[in-house]
């Protein structure tokens, strides 16, 4: 607590003044344009990654960065998003899985899980994401079937929100476009999923 303490009373003499007009702008209202869905894991830190400010991402984080199917219970996700798309009025929508996701690693050895019936609950949501895996990529070694699990997961989680209703709309209408991004944390790239070409390439190319 002492760091948090120290680190809020840094910002109010150092950063706050520099900001402190557009803190006032963004005091009544919000305008993102962009809606982040992310792992709750603390190394994704999508405003470092993106180099955004204060008011440019609407985010949504849970672990494993699940967006439910339609009808399903999962926390305030649904929520969120909804809240995002029909009122913010963003105009994109991020799913961004990430390397050594703790999700994933349970996926792969839910018997660790002991205890956990919360996460193994969770988990529903992910299991999906072997379905999109070769026989090769199945029988691969485990760091290899963790990355393709979690690129996997990053296009279940895609299809689960263009189910959305207010999705297809959004989308029929040409104001919301959907991406599915994958964060190396090692590296710092992002992969962003090509649709036409059927594959994660990076960002900057």
């Amino acid at each position: 607590m002492e760091k948090l303490v120290a680190g809020h009373k840094k910002f109010l003499k150092d950063a706050f003044p520099l900001r402190q007009g557009q803190f006032y702008l963004l005091a009544e209202w919000q305008r993102p344009e962009v809606l982040f869905v992310t792992c709750a894991d603390s190394r994704v830190v999508p405003d470092l990654i993106l180099q955004t400010q204060p008011g440019d991402l609407f985010i949504c984080r849970n672990i494993g960065n699940v967006i439910p199917l339609p009808g399903e219970p999962a926390g305030g996700v649904s929520a969120t998003i909804q809240y995002a798309v029909e009122v913010l009025r963003v105009k994109e929508v991020i799913v961004c899985g990430h390397s050594d996701c703790g999700t994933i690693r349970a996926l792969m050895h839910p018997d660790k899980l002991a205890g956990l019936d919360s996460v193994k609950d969770w988990l529903q949501h992910v299991e999906p994401a072997w379905k999109h895996l070769t026989e090769a990529e199945r029988n691969g070694e485990q760091p290899a079937l963790h990355s393709a699990l979690t690129h996997a997961n990053v296009l279940v989680q895609l299809a689960n929100l263009k189910t959305h209703a207010y999705i297809q709309r959004a989308v029929a209408e040409g104001r919301l476009n959907v991406h599915g991004w994958y964060y190396d944390i090692l590296s710092g790239r992002i992969e962003q999923y090509d649709e036409s070409r059927g594959k994660f390439v990076a960002m900057t190319d």
